[in-house]
C-alpha cells in the first residue's frame, strides 16, 4: 500500500555514488523538507527528461528549504554514470535491494517483463517527517505534477 499524506514517512538509508566515492544517505533527514522522486530506470527517455528538468530547477527547491532525491533500483554505479552522461545534478539514490520502493508501496510487480522496478512516484516530506504530498502512477510515461509538489513545499 502506498504511503499516504499525513502518515509518517519511512526512514531509510540508501547508497549514493559520486566521484568522491560511495556514501550512505538517510531519507528523510529531518532537518529540511524532502522530495523523493522514484523513477523506473536510469538511461530511459522519460526518466532522463524528468531528472534533467528537475536538475535545471534545483535552486527553486533549495529556495523552498527542500532537498530533492531521485531513487531507482539501479545500482549506485549506474546512477553515477547516468548523472555524468545526462548532466543530472539531483542526488541519485540506489534502491538496489528494493527496500525504499517496497516501504513506500511503489514497487511494480511487473513492468514490460521487468519485475521489481519503482513506479514513477513523488513524495514530499515535511521537516517533521510527515508526508505532505504523495502521488504514484502505473503509467511510467506520466511525470509527477511538479506544480503540486512545489505547492506542498509552500511555494506560491
Amino acid at each position: 500500500m502506498t504511503v499516504k499524506v499525513g502518515e509518517k514517512a519511512p526512514v531509510l538509508t540508501l547508497k549514493r555514488k559520486t566521484s568522491e566515492g560511495l556514501s550512505e544517505v538517510t531519507i528523510p533527514s529531518g532537518a529540511r523538507k524532502t522530495v523523493l522522486l522514484f523513477f523506473p530506470l536510469a538511461f530511459t527517455s522519460v526518466c532522463t527528461e524528468e531528472l534533467c528538468s528537475v536538475s535545471a530547477g534545483l535552486e527553486q527547491y533549495a529556495g523552498l528549504n527542500a532537498d530533492v532525491f531521485g531513487i531507482s533500483v539501479d545500482s549506485p554505479f549506474a546512477h553515477e554514470a547516468f548523472a555524468k552522461a545526462s548532466h543530472i545534478t539531483v542526488p541519485l539514490l540506489s534502491d538496489f535491494n528494493k527496500e525504499a520502493a517496497s516501504a513506500y508501496g511503489v514497487l511494480f510487480p511487473d513492468l514490460v517483463g521487468l519485475k521489481g522496478v519503482a513506479k514513477r512516484s513523488a513524495f514530499v516530506i515535511g521537516a517533521d517527517g510527515k508526508v505532505l504530498h504523495a502521488e504514484s502512477s502505473d503509467d511510467p510515461a506520466k511525470l509527477p505534477d511538479f506544480a503540486k509538489i512545489r505547492a506542498a513545499l509552500g511555494s506560491k
